[in-house]
């Protein structure tokens, strides 16, 4: 009887089907505990959190000399500041910031006198020092799950004092070569010898995707010797290639071979070359299923199946798909300035925003190693270039695929870690999928919905005059409308004070003469700072710090911790992560403002429905200060 292939399948079907056999069979990935160092090219088998903040002390951020910076307000090329020895501390870059300092001056702009020196300049509080925190702050999420370890990455763990973390362990996958005419690479094969270079190229391939790969050596065609083969490697491996023998030969024998050992799921692609492909699995003793793949013995075959059908499988087991990269044009959110003397590489997070794929420019501070981990580009600012305008194309290097950046939810606003959670919960549903968030506080994440630069953002507005949160707010900034207000959280805002509140604060108007440390203008929490301030008739004049701005309420937390701060405004999870002591002052309403353009969108709508799960209350819960009532729901359609 003629030789009959078992299937014809088209290939999207045939893919899908063979997934979904080998996800049924119970198809998962493993996972291992390994030293941070030794991490480089891993995946990410769960968030990973700060343990200590980068900087974890107030660092000298230049050469010069550390003061109090009060001791220069006034100086100027007419009126400069001379100070005594005892005034100031000579420093380098990294020292710690010396005990009653809170700037650095520069060498270049010290004058040295014989007893001290003279500034012509004041310095500013806080002017070149690398605040604790000012990269990562504790218990911040460094990545979400699922993400590649890159070197930038392992810099941002280890300063966060991550030495180990937990990754997707990868796969080992065995390769089989068969065929009587096989030989070892050589300059003078004989003719009828097939040199075995498949082996070497489908390796190449599984550890490109990131797979431990593992040749055996070569068997002859014997249905027996190929069983062998098979088993040995099927109690070894955690994906099997078995080439060749898939065809309609006599001496192919890897259909039968597979099924003395597991299932054949699809025999026969309605591909051209790769046709005879094998897809199967095999549930060894004591271990989880193995796929396998049985191959034509055609090179370019092998190589289109291993590409369009073996791929997604390893996918599922590494949890990273590979990434190419390339350039594109993207608008620039806001005006970037560069020096006219260099090439200037600035990392920036990516989106498609309204048709239009937005570049929002990270950190570049020298320090910041975080802006690589979370940058999905690098802009190319050319030499004898001034910059860019908001608005204004540019080229951008990616480090992330197209489609990554299409699936890329852009949220631009008022920091909250939830935010962070949500991004996970969203990642660990869809690896593909990624949000780009940025903190420019409430007032920052308006403008960047209104002018769509971002699809959505956090805000939580103290209107003075009617005592609600955001709604007016809508009314003010969109009167033609084009908004969504959508339900997030109720958050409980307080004070952040060292534990045992040792000053014995007890209320908002317990801050003046303490030093504070504040949230950044435009902020929602720097608003109703503000307003308290003035509900309580309290001069902020009175309060040491209170110009001193943080970007995040966790910021605000490590300097409180630190030491450099009696106080701060901030929520109550980023006061756990510290083990400070919170003293409660008022319930505010978080939302999240959605462009309409945005709102269908597949993204936003998972956002909503993450909003009203079971997983999300879990982690808010966890979190501490956070109270549910209409997640996810509509408040104002504006």
């Amino acid at each position: 009887m003629a030789f009959e292939y078992l299937t014809n399948v088209p290939l999207e079907e045939a893919r899908a089907t063979y997934l979904a056999a080998l996800r049924q069979a119970g198809l998962s990935y493993r996972t291992e505990t390994i030293q941070t160092s030794t991490a480089l090219g891993r995946v990410t088998a769960n968030a990973v959190y700060a343990r200590i903040s980068s900087p974890h002390y107030n660092a000298c951020a230049m050469d010069g000399i550390a003061l109090d910076a009060k001791q220069t307000f006034g100086a100027s090329e007419t009126t400069p500041a001379r100070l005594k020895e005892d005034a100031f501390v000579w420093v380098n870059t990294g020292d710690p910031l010396p005990e009653g300092c809170d700037a650095v001056v520069m060498v270049e702009d010290v004058v040295q006198e014989e007893d001290g020196v003279t500034l012509y300049a004041a310095a500013l509080p806080w002017q070149h020092v690398r605040q604790i925190g000012e990269d990562i702050s504790a218990g911040d999420m460094i990545l979400p799950s699922f993400s590649m370890l890159v070197p930038a990455a392992l810099g941002a763990l280890l300063e966060s004092g991550v030495l180990k973390v937990e990754v997707v362990s990868r796969p080992v996958a065995g390769i089989i070569p068969t065929g009587n005419e096989l030989v070892a690479p050589t300059e003078e094969p004989q003719a009828g010898s097939i040199i075995e270079s498949n082996s070497t190229v489908f390796a190449g391939m599984l550890e490109t995707w990131g797979c431990i790969p593992k040749i055996y050596p070569g068997v002859r065609d014997d249905p027996t010797l190929i069983e062998e083969a098979l088993r040995r490697a099927l109690a070894e491996c955690d994906l099997v290639v078995l080439n060749a023998g898939s065809s309609a030969g006599k001496k192919d024998f890897s259909t039968g071979a597979i099924r003395q050992v597991g299932e054949v799921v699809l025999h026969g692609i309605a591909i051209r070359p790769g046709k005879p492909a094998i897809l199967a699995h095999a549930q060894p003793a004591g271990r989880s299923v193995v796929p396998v793949l049985g191959l034509p013995g055609y090179p370019v075959s092998g190589i289109l199946v291993m590409e369009e059908l073996f791929k997604p499988v390893v996918e599922s087991l590494t949890c990273q798909p590979a990434q190419p990269v390339e350039f594109i044009q993207a608008a620039i959110a806001r005006r970037l300035t560069s020096s006219l003397k260099y090439l200037e590489f600035v990392r920036t997070r990516l989106g498609n925003v309204n048709g239009k794929t937005v570049a929002v420019p990270l950190n570049r501070g020298a320090g910041v190693v975080s802006s690589f981990v979370k940058a999905d580009g690098i802009i190319h600012i050319p030499q004898n270039t001034e910059g860019y305008e908001a608005g204004e194309l540019v080229n951008v290097q990616l480090t992330r695929s197209r489609a990554e950046i299409e699936r890329t939810l852009v949220i631009t606003g008022s920091h909250d870690p939830l935010l962070d959670e949500i991004a996970d919960i969203l990642k660990r549903q869809d690896r593909a999928s990624s949000v780009a968030s940025s903190h420019v506080g409430s007032i920052g994440g308006i403008t960047a919905v209104k002018r769509g630069e971002a699809h959505l953002g956090g805000i939580h507005l103290l209107d003075e005059a009617s005592g609600t949160y955001n709604i007016p707010y809508l009314r003010k900034y969109f009167p033609q409308g084009g908004v969504v207000l959508v339900e997030c959280v109720q958050r409980t805002q307080g004070l952040m004070v060292p534990k045992g509140n040792p000053l014995g604060i007890r209320e908002f108007a317990d801050i003046a003469g303490k030093r504070y440390v504040n949230r950044q203008k435009g902020s929602g929490t720097r608003i109703l700072c503000d307003f308290l301030a003035h509900q309580n008739q309290l001069d902020t004049e009175t309060v040491p710090g209170y110009e001193r701005e943080e970007y995040t309420h966790t910021a605000v937390a490590a300097a409180i911790a630190a030491g450099t701060a009696d106080a701060g405004l901030g929520i109550l999870s980023a006061a756990r992560i510290y083990n400070l002591d919170f003293v409660p002052v008022c319930e505010e309403q978080y939302d999240l403002l959605v462009a309409q353009s945005a709102f269908q969108l597949d993204m936003v709508q998972r956002l909503l429905e993450v909003l009203r799960g079971a997983e999300f209350a879990r982690r808010l819960s966890a979190m501490g200060g956070y109270s549910l009532n209409h997640p996810g729901e509509i408040r104002q359609w504006n």
